[in-house]
């Protein structure tokens, strides 16, 4: 294992924790800034829009730096930020400190899952990836709960403090440990923003945005869920993400090992095991033993889903991957915001705290449905490029075979 993705999975420590952490904390934001939950569980949405506009421009203007200069002045601006809700006296500044904090979010993910997958073989790019991320889940497993314990204890502003010296920690491990690389030496951005013209691209981008708000419709109203038809107490719901980021953990690694084997019926498979787990947490929620189990499951199911949705779109990206990266981190968090947005309005008009769950379900099932219409695209193309009887064509190129993705290493 290259030392750079540990420096990586760093990073993303840092960055999921700041993105995650404010779930738990609802609850005592909404309580100390005297407004709403559903206007607390904005700042889950102003985050997750703020990477959907930092992702691509962020990248696109770091399109001719370094690797490692970009990955460094990412984890900046995220340090700022992170200082910034630290230090803010009411819910606009705070606000504001998320969308400055967003703004490297998409681009680090977008820009380190390339330098991650150029450090290995390609038969292991996915699971390179998901090493990367892993960073992400363990954010959920420890940087979460404890950052929300910190803010339960000592105030939410503690827990943003926490978060900044995490940005710091990260920056020191990058210089450290990921080597230093030349410009690009490719078409830059010109050659990025052709990608975009292919349709597989944009369903790609597109089965990422619904199946993560299938995630992100339930978990962001996790907590008030599990204290108001659970029955758990708000310390209690630090242990319950425990579990959740432990199912993030198990699921990204066998996501990622799995996509690498097979990408597209991997997706199949966790795209329609997430719409029917979280149609199973509907009834399950209401129960002590039943919702912990369900919650463990929910984050396994959902996170596996993140590497093979990133290896689709840097395999479409056919040579051009930083920027189609970008974008599909830009397309988690549109899905964030999508998802958190539709279960915020669902719980103002009074539906409850388990129509979260049916929004989600039916955004995952969404994205599998997009899924499908990808691969028959994907069968129809190789049918036609099929040599006739005889003939000595090629195999196309785009055809996607087991531990087969595009090789993107020259762009590192």
């Amino acid at each position: 294992m290259p030392p750079a993705l540990l420096a990586l999975a760093l990073g993303a420590f840092g960055i999921g924790t700041t993105e995650f952490v404010i779930v738990g904390l609802l609850p005592e934001l909404a309580d100390d800034l005297s407004v709403s939950i559903p206007s607390a569980g904005m700042l889950v949405t102003g985050y997750a829009l703020g990477v959907v506009v930092g992702a691509p421009l962020m990248t696109a203007a770091g399109t001719r730096l370094p690797r490692k200069t970009m990955l460094l002045l990412l984890m900046g601006v995220f340090v700022a930020g992170n200082a910034l809700c630290a230090l803010a006296p009411g819910y606009g500044v705070l606000m504001a400190g998320r969308l400055v904090a967003a703004l490297c979010h998409g681009a680090f993910f977008g820009v380190g899952s390339v330098v991650a997958a150029g450090l290995v073989a390609p038969e292991r790019k996915a699971s390179a990836v998901a090493l990367m991320f892993t960073g992400l889940t363990l954010a959920n497993v420890l940087g979460v709960p404890l950052g929300t314990m910190l803010g339960q204890h000592f105030g939410w502003r503690s827990t943003f403090w926490a978060v900044t010296a995490l940005g710091v920690a990260g920056m020191l491990g990058i210089t450290a440990l990921v080597p230093r690389q030349g410009r690009d030496t490719g078409n830059g951005l010109r050659a990025e923003l052709a990608v975009f013209r292919l349709p597989q691209v944009w369903l790609a981008l597109a089965m990422t945005t619904l199946g993560f708000a299938g995630v992100f419709a339930s978990f962001t109203y996790l907590a008030p869920m599990m204290t108001g038809l659970a029955g758990f107490s708000a310390p209690a719901v630090s242990w319950l993400l425990v579990l959740f980021g432990l199912g993030l953990t198990v699921g990204n690694v066998v996501g990622g090992r799995a996509a690498d084997r097979a990408l597209m019926p991997t997706l199949y498979l966790v795209l329609g095991s997430l719409a029917a787990v979280l149609v199973v947490f509907v009834f399950t929620s209401g129960n002590r033993i039943t919702a912990a189990v369900t919650i463990a499951v929910f984050g396994a199911v959902g996170f596996a889903t993140v590497p093979p949705l990133q290896m689709r779109v840097m395999q479409k990206a056919q040579g051009a991957p930083a920027l189609a990266s970008a974008a599909n981190i830009a397309a988690f968090n549109l899905g964030n915001a999508l998802g958190a947005s539709l279960s915020g309005t669902a719980i103002d008009h009074g539906l409850g705290y388990t129509a979260p769950n049916w929004i989600g379900a039916g955004l995952a099932a969404a994205g599998l449905g997009v899924a499908l219409l990808s691969g028959a695209l994907d069968r129809r193309s190789a049918l036609r490029a099929r040599p006739g009887p005889g003939s000595t064509a090629p195999e196309p190129f785009d055809r996607e075979e087991p531990g087969r993705h595009d090789d993107h290493a020259r762009y590192v």
